[in-house]
């Protein structure tokens, strides 16, 4: 960052600044810490900045400098003058500020004022200018910072779940070795025997199960880099792969994650006529004859006479032709806004930008617009296309350029910016050319319905746009006399200068103007969509996944967005949740809710932290039961609350998607965290545990990778307890049936090729198995529902596994016994031997789909084994190993071991086939 200093401009880093310093901020640049604005180049004192990583908001935020310094002459001043900052406290809200300005070295003292707006936050963006500014807060203390949570570990349910399952074995080991003890008589040192026995049938704690878990998290997150699909996706947490199998509520920020925060211009109302984006090019011929007209009619007249002026009140009401109504609506929209053209300097221009108007260049080309809300420049955008043009605008006037190159002068008397409650703006201006007054307004149609003329098509016609997902805005005109305006003006100066009430005196004053406007037209703005937003949010819904979506924009947009990508249904009531202050206001409209069925909540930040202070659980439960929710203006911290609260009440597995910095510490708090990689920056990428391009991604990313690694890790979880389960079983009745002698039954190397060199690789390929082709999966997202009743994983599957152990433990062993001949190494080679086959062929049976590595890894298996025989001479009998004898004793035992377990296995899918198995045939 460029520190300002007494001998100039300083480069330093951001992690060096220090309360105190000044900073100087170029456009598009990030403010590096929490900063009060002192000076701008820009001539009006102010300046834009973006705060969309901060509060999510995609409205530009207007910033005033500090007068007392931006009315100094040069920058070098501000360091000939004694002046200091007072600051409040370091404080979580982002939209509020305390705080004075004192300058010292004059007489008297001057005092200034700060409030929020002179402040720039870190983590914004400097839109338009170079501002300058002295730090205040760094660090921890910034609002950003204090708005984000510290990350916790993330431990999957999959991984919790066994662990009860293995501090079950335990207990099943502590009870075997007592049993036998007590079997033995506890004759002797008894306890010297216990702890034989403990260490015999240790193998029943699976401590391979860890770090085969462990190699299967990674193949995984290997696998979802690797999906062609979806590219660009990054694995950040290996640790929990499984948690996409089993999510249920799922959190979406909207700006930037769901829509691209691009507006463009979708349709014209007029009443009689409606001009979409194929039929724009009629409206810019209608425009060309009627400013070619006017033209003519202005040539013809002499320059002597009075201006071509029609009184307002004495024009009779005419039908107006549809050409001259397009031009006034045409006209309206080019004036009545809050945009600035800015033209780019030239490269090369050094030294502060105020002294670099000469060197602008006003083309086309070079001009950029600048607004509080994009919605604006949308529309201002458009009128650009289609002929009229704001080529120029300052504080007191508005210049456009008429499709035959004509300028043409307004001068801007008033004007009245749009504020939340009153949801519309207005302007008065005055045209140079006939000196007509025209008080020009657009806004909300909810704000605007009672104001305009009556008409009979406004109110559908607004629904209409609506449920296409349009931000509508009505426009409206009322033609004022010389007369009227100045009756006005000395009654709107009068009540600013009041000191009780101002605002509603105003209000009052402006509201005077407001009455039987004419109605000009409706205009349909569209927020743009991610791709293939609303068949991804479709599949997850019939997957089973509630979608709620928190975000920092205001109640119409959000409600808008929800309709247009159809995370609410179109035949969906929306329910939206009242302002409220109090317990009382919030017991009421708790209640209605609850009289409602199968409607969407909409509700504002405020109202739920109202409602989440007193009645916590009534409103989770309510909220639970809807389809859909939309938290709208929420705070960083807010959303993170929302996703703990869902935790702790359902219990469920949630996930946050966010593309911001305002999004972090949702991600974060949520047990998986997808963070999308935006325009805005990376901070929620690499906050989240797996970052992805597009939010249409999201739909493989849980449907195929979260269900494969969620019943691949049960599969290969339960196999490896088998394992060790089966050669405990086999100790146990070894032991039993020699007088319970707490002796080994197979020693040293056989113990370790067990578990490692003769079965790990089968095993282990258990994570290529898939149930499902990804395509079917796809294509039916209800296949995922089960998934989240965990049934992949269970108290029930593991004692079908414990049974299948004991049985076949049990058989190996007794065969061996039953078939071995004269002496003891026969039983060890035989028991052995069909264990290694029973593992293989179990491996076999458990898989659902092959693969080639599998049927290598079996064979590769089971090669490794027959090759080792000739080194086991110690542990084997080679004569007796090579007969035909061992031969079919081996393979009686395996067969009696193993197809009990097939013939079961065909009969199951035969009488009662999992659900997607109907689809696979």
């Amino acid at each position: 960052m460029v520190v300002l200093e007494l001998t100039g401009k300083v480069q330093v880093k951001s992690s060096d600044i220090q309360v105190g310093d000044l900073i100087i901020v170029e456009k598009n640049q990030r403010i590096p810490s929490d900063m009060v604005f002192l000076r701008t180049s820009e001539k009006a004192g102010s300046c834009f900045i973006r705060t969309d990583q901060l509060d999510g908001e995609t409205d530009w935020k207007l910033k005033v400098a500090v007068s007392c310094t931006q009315r100094l002459p040069a920058l070098g001043d501000l360091f000939s003058i004694s002046a200091y900052v007072y600051a409040q406290k370091p404080q979580l809200d982002i939209h509020s500020f305390e705080g004075t300005f004192t300058r010292e070295d004059c007489d008297p003292p001057i005092h200034e004022s700060l409030s929020i707006e002179n402040t720039l936050w870190a983590s914004t963006v400097v839109a338009s200018g170079t501002v300058i500014g002295v730090v205040i807060y760094t660090g921890k203390e910034t609002r950003s910072v204090m708005n984000t949570s510290n990350p916790k570990n993330k431990v999957g349910l999959l991984d919790l779940e066994l662990n009860q399952l293995t501090k079950a074995l335990f207990l099943a080991l502590v009870a075997l070795s007592v049993v036998m003890v007590t079997l033995q008589g506890f004759v002797g040192p008894w306890y010297r025997n216990l702890f034989r026995f403990l260490l015999l049938f240790s193998y029943i704690i699976p401590i391979s199960l860890r770090v085969n878990l462990d190699m299967g998290k990674a193949a995984y997150g290997w696998m979802m880099m690797k999906d062609e699909n979806i590219p660009g996706t990054v694995v950040r947490t290996s640790t929990i792969p499984e948690e996409l199998g089993r999510l249920v509520y799922l959190l979406t920020d909207k700006t930037g994650t769901l829509t691209q925060n691009e507006m463009v211009f979708k349709r014209l109302h007029l009443g009689t006529v409606s001009y979409g984006t194929d039929t724009m090019d009629e409206i810019q011929s209608h425009l060309m004859n009627s400013y070619s007209q006017v033209h003519s009619q202005a040539a013809g007249n002499t320059p002597g006479s009075a201006p071509l002026r029609r009184a307002p009140s004495s024009a009779p009401k005419i039908r107006k032709s549809v050409s001259s109504r397009i031009h006034e609506a045409v006209k309206a929209l080019a004036l009545c806004h809050n945009v600035t053209p800015v033209y780019e300097s030239r490269a090369g221009v050094t030294g502060e930008t105020e002294f670099a108007e000469a060197d602008q260049d006003f083309s086309d080309e070079n001009r950029t617009y600048q607004a509080s809300s994009p919605d604006e420049v949308a529309l201002v955008q458009w009128t650009e296309s289609v002929g009229l043009t704001l080529v120029s605008r300052d504080l007191t006037s508005m210049q456009l350029r008429t499709p035959g190159g004509q300028i043409l002068t307004f001068c801007v008397l008033q004007m009245f910016p749009f504020t939340s409650e009153s949801k519309r703006m207005g302007v008065i201006v005055r045209d140079e050319s006939t000196a007509e007054i025209t008080f020009y307004m657009k806004g909300a149609d909810t704000a605007m319905a009672a104001i305009v003329q009556y008409n009979d098509w406004l109110e559908e016609e607004c629904g209409n746009m609506a449920r296409e997902g349009l931000r509508t805005l009505v426009v409206a005109r009322r033609a004022l006399t010389e007369e009227q305006y100045q009756d006005f003006e000395s009654r709107y100066s009068q009540a600013k200068l009041s000191v009780h009430d101002r605002m509603l005196k105003v209000a009052a004053v402006v509201e005077s103007l407001e009455r039987e406007m004419e109605l000009l037209c409706l205009t349909g703005v569209e927020d743009q969509l991610q791709a293939d937003v609303r068949p991804t949010l479709e599949m997850l819904r019939n997957a089973g996944i509630k979608i709620w979506m928190l975000t920092g924009d205001k109640l119409e947009t959000a409600t808008c967005i929800a309709k247009s990508s159809h995370l609410v249904s179109r035949t969906q009531d929306i329910h939206v949740f009242r302002p409220v202050a109090s317990r009382g206001e919030a017991h009421l409209e708790l209640n209605a809710l609850r009289r409602k069925h199968d409607c969407a909540l909409v509700i504002s930040g405020d109202s739920l932290e109202v409602c989440l202070k007193y009645y916590q659980h009534e409103l989770v439960e309510l909220a639970c039961q809807c389809p859909a929710v939309v938290c709208c203006r929420c705070s960083p911290t807010q959303k993170a609350h929302v996703v703990k609260l869902l935790q702790q009440h359902t219990g469920r597995r949630t996930c946050a998607v966010g593309d911001g910095g305002n999004d972090v510490s949702m991600i974060q708090a949520a047990d998986c965290g997808i963070g999308i990689e935006g325009k805005e920056g990376r901070q929620a990428s690499l906050a989240a545990d797996f970052s992805i391009t597009q939010f249409r991604h999201i739909g493989r990313l849980l449907v195929v990778h979260g269900r494969n690694s969620y019943k691949r890790s049960a599969a290969l979880g339960q196999f490896v307890m088998h394992r060790g389960l089966i050669i405990s079983t086999m100790q146990a009745v070894f032991s039993s049936v020699f007088y319970f002698a707490s002796v080994p039954l197979y020693q040293g190397f056989l113990m370790v090729g067990y578990a490692t060199v003769y079965t790990m690789f089968p095993v282990f390929s258990l994570v290529l198995d898939q149930d499902v082709k990804p395509e079917m999966a796809m294509l039916y997202p209800e296949l995922y529902k089960d998934l989240t009743k965990g049934r992949a994983l269970s108290f029930k599957t593991f004692l079908i596994w414990v049974l299948i152990s004991i049985y076949q433990g049990a058989i190996l062993m007794y065969g061996a016994l039953v078939l071995f001949e004269s002496e003891f190494v026969h039983v060890v080679a035989i028991s052995f031997t069909a264990l290694i086959l029973t593992e293989l062929l179990m491996v076999a049976l458990t898989v659902r789909t092959w693969h080639w590595l599998m049927v290598v890894a079996e064979l590769l298996s089971l090669g490794c084994y027959v090759a080792s025989l000739a080194f086991l001479n110690e542990y084997f009998d080679v004569a007796f190993i090579t007969s035909a004898t061992f031969l079919w004793k081996v393979s009686a035992v395996t067969v009696v071991s193993c197809l009990p377990l097939y013939v079961l296995k065909y009969l199951r899918r035969k009488l009662s086939p999992p659900r997607y198995s109907k689809l696979t045939s």
